[in-house]
């Protein structure tokens, strides 16, 4: 009669995915090793000997992804219209992030720099990907139509192609496979309604935006302005706002300006990027204005976290950078793998209000996921989660 392995011996091996499974089974039944404790060291001789054998450790990290199999080493390229702004740091950690989980070279990193032209400055790089043959694009459309043809001559040659962070005109979405990003207009709008909540009817609030018409954050200004509207306020030059400029210098010196003249005229102010939004603290404090004007932005940089900490402004928004390239990276390469049967999906990467009362766990410990380190740290959570 035929003897049977203790069945915890049994799972341990179909666990441990031995791709000599059947092999094992015979080897332990015929040394008469039918109970867990018996066949203990002969289970751990056989995780050894897989592992020599060429199956990947598993108490330390493998070179390659799962149970995948070996592909190309996929080198992916991010195209984005402001290579050097520190928003985009915690999207370059997790595009590495996600490109080292799955066994592939670091994405590369291209585009535009703050003193370059925009649109040429990227349509360039995305010919430039095009035309290395390139696995796979992500890219930021800060254009209603420059970035149409481009894709399509892509996707023509087989290339995916995801954009990322910004998606053309909120009414007229580009033609990319899919976007990983913030609803834009939306959370203009949601910012409007919440500084409006602040203010009394009739008060005068006003937007500052790096680069009017620029499509990462022109339909944020147009929903903010739309809201403040909407509930009674005056928006001091509609949705134009206070044009700050592309780099930090000119940010720098145009905002704070702005305020120390006209501070005592508004009871309300936003930024719709994270670079005017880092300003405001600060500004507002400097002029005497905290707590005469409510104020509120974008993003996480690490002065306007300190400037939500210490109530300087009232709000600040996360739309999660490090998944703008988390996630692209995946969904270029599960298309790659399932040679195009696995499509990337549009996902939302989220609106959600940090404020004095929630601010904590952003400013306790220095973390890849918001680009305030670049060390891998591991953040255990605890107490209830808040939807």
């Amino acid at each position: 009669m035929r003897k049977k392995i203790d069945p915890v011996v049994d799972e341990a091996i179909e666990t441990l995915n031995m791709k000599d499974g059947p092999s094992r089974r015979r080897l332990l039944e015929g040394a008469g090793l039918f109970s867990a404790t018996a066949a203990a060291s002969a289970l751990i001789a056989a995780c050894s000997s897989s592992t020599s054998s060429g199956a990947a450790p598993t108490s330390t990290a493998k070179a390659a992804a799962g149970n995948f199999p070996t592909t190309p080493k996929w080198k992916f390229t991010f195209v984005c219209h402001v290579t050097d702004n520190s928003f985009f740091t915690p999207t370059q950690y997790g595009f590495a992030d996600a490109a080292a989980l799955l066994g592939l070279p670091t994405p590369a990193w291209t585009g535009a720099l703050s003193t370059q032209p925009t649109n040429s400055t990227m349509l360039s790089a995305i010919q430039a990907a095009i035309t290395a043959g390139s696995p796979g694009i992500a890219t930021t459309v800060v254009s209603a139509t420059a970035f149409t043809a481009p894709i399509n001559s892509a996707l023509s040659a087989g290339i995916p192609v995801i954009t990322y962070n910004a998606n053309g005109a909120s009414d007229n979405p580009t033609n990319g496979m899919a976007y990983v990003g913030q609803e834009l207009l939306v959370s203009g709008q949601e910012v409007g309604k919440r500084l409006a909540s602040l203010m009394k009817s009739g008060d005068t609030a006003v937007g500052f935006i790096a680069q009017p018409g620029s499509l990462n954050i022109q339909p944020r200004m147009d929903g903010a302005a739309q809201a403040l509207t909407a509930a009674g306020m005056k928006v001091m030059f509609g949705n134009k706002g206070v044009a700050t400029g592309a780099s930090a210098t000119q940010e720098a010196q145009v905002l704070p300006q702005f305020l120390q003249s006209h501070g005592s005229s508004i009871q309300g102010a936003f930024a719709v990027d994270g670079g005017d939004t880092a300003l405001l603290g600060t500004s507002l404090q400097k002029y005497n204005l905290v707590g005469k004007v409510h104020a509120g932005g974008f993003d996480l940089e690490p002065q306007t976290l300190a400037a939500v900490k210490a109530g300087q402004i009232d709000f600040t928004i996360d739309q999660s950078p490090y998944l703008q390239g988390f996630l692209p990276t995946l969904y270029l390469y599960l298309f790659q793998l399932s040679g195009g049967l696995v499509a990337p999906s549009p996902t939302n990467t989220g609106l959600k209000f940090v404020t004095k009362g929630n601010v904590d766990p952003y400013t306790a410990t220095p973390t890849r996921f918001e680009g305030s380190t670049k060390n891998q740290t591991y953040i255990k959570h605890s107490g209830a989660i808040s939807v």
